[in-house]
């Protein structure tokens, strides 16, 4: 066991295993902490993530799953675009909505607004919705992150890919600063 953790190749690559491990999970800590606490007002790149919260748009897009939408001009918006928008009435009311544009209006200033539905009930929603709610247009459903979203959403998933990897962390720096210490007190008796 003392030549493996010796072995220089195999501490380089427990190394690179353990900052990719930091690096994964504070990318994803940072991206749902920014999600979640601003409201999606800050975007990267004019791209924002959103987490499907509803079934409202099945099968395009199931609960859980993760939609990468990029901004864009409302002039760029056609009939078919998945949106995601800010609600600001009724049930929909200060909730990210994603939903399916069925019609385009402009009005006299020169400003759209868009009627939309949900795949999966067929039904166009009753509110408008106005150039200035639009977060973006859907681009790009995540299929590694939505599926790590929902195994992270359970119990088990958590501990297997958060708590797990930190603790292995931990106990790893720990057991190399204990092992260098017991090899620097050995050279000097």
């Amino acid at each position: 066991m003392k030549s493996l953790l010796d072995n220089k190749y195999f501490k380089i690559i427990k190394k690179v295993l353990n900052i990719l491990i930091v690096v994964f999970v504070l990318l994803f800590l940072f991206v749902v902490a920014l999600q979640r606490f601003s409201n999606n007002k800050i975007s990267f790149f004019d791209y924002r993530m959103f987490t499907v919260i509803s079934g409202s748009m099945e099968p395009k897009y199931n609960i859980g799953d993760i939609l990468v939408a990029k901004e864009v001009d409302p002039s760029e918006i056609k009939v078919g675009d998945a949106i995601s928008y800010l609600g600001n009435k009724g049930d929909f009311k200060d909730k990210i909505i994603t939903h399916e544009v069925t019609k385009i209006e402009k009005d006299e200033n020169g400003k759209y607004s868009f009627r939309t539905k949900g795949i999966k009930y067929g039904v166009e929603d009753v509110y408008e919705v106005s150039e200035d709610q639009i977060y973006g247009v859907v681009v790009y459903k995540t299929i590694l992150l939505s599926f790590m979203y929902k195994l992270i959403s359970t119990p088990i998933g958590l501990l297997i890919f958060v708590v797990i990897p930190i603790v292995y962390i931990i106990v790893s720096e720990i057991i190399s600063t204990l092992l260098e210490k017991e090899e620097e007190r050995r050279k000097r008796n």
